[in-house]
């Protein structure tokens, strides 16, 4: 009897995906285990899910292919089409975190919990379609802080959360949003008159 052993990688993460309740895509982001060149990428396509699904169609096949195994069940975590797939459904929203085959549930289930964690936070606990689209730039920012390239790099939402902020923060006033300067304005006067 022989035993193939792989070898160990910090690529852990393969995908994040966010479906709303009817199954469609809200936000995915894959993570090339190794980034090709710009002309290999042209000539093979843009991939997604490192490179299994070349075309939009496929992706959307693959996407319904999991919503439908996974939008009625209790359980958290699914083997499909070869890969490692743990999943919360939350409201009107289902978050996966999707791996290799032989990926360990247990920090892909961290990665779940830390992005879920910090859109609650971020969120002020109102974790629903319309306030997830409302803030897209505070996820974006929020899985760039978690994962990067499939590597992990942190499971701390409060860290996330933090990082996030400061992030937010440096934005120039010409790349704010008319809210943030409002914000930023509020803040500003507030100190002057604790002052």
């Amino acid at each position: 009897m022989s035993f193939c052993l792989e070898e160990p990688s910090l690529y852990t993460v393969k995908a994040v995906l966010i479906l709303d309740n009817d199954g469609e895509r809200l936000y995915a982001k894959r993570f090339l285990m190794c980034q090709p060149s710009v002309e290999t990428q042209h000539a093979l396509g843009y991939k997604y899910y490192d490179g299994t699904y070349p075309s939009v169609k496929e992706q959307k096949a693959f996407e319904k292919n999991i919503f439908s195994k996974t939008h009625r069940t209790d359980s958290e975590i699914a083997l499909l089409e070869g890969l490692t797939v743990v999943y919360k459904s939350n409201i009107d929203l289902f978050f996966y975190v999707i791996g290799s085959s032989h990926e360990n549930e247990l920090m892909l289930m961290a990665v779940l919990n830390c992005l879920f964690d910090s859109l609650s936070q971020m969120l002020r606990k109102n974790v629903e379609r319309r306030a997830l689209l409302e803030n897209m730039e505070g996820l974006f920012l929020a899985v760039d802080e978690i994962v990067d390239g499939g590597v992990i790099l942190e499971s701390d939402p409060q860290q996330v959360v933090h990082r996030v902020a400061l992030r937010g923060e440096d934005v120039p006033y010409s790349e704010q949003t008319v809210t943030q300067v409002l914000q930023s304005a509020k803040e500003q006067i507030k100190w002057s008159l604790l002052r």
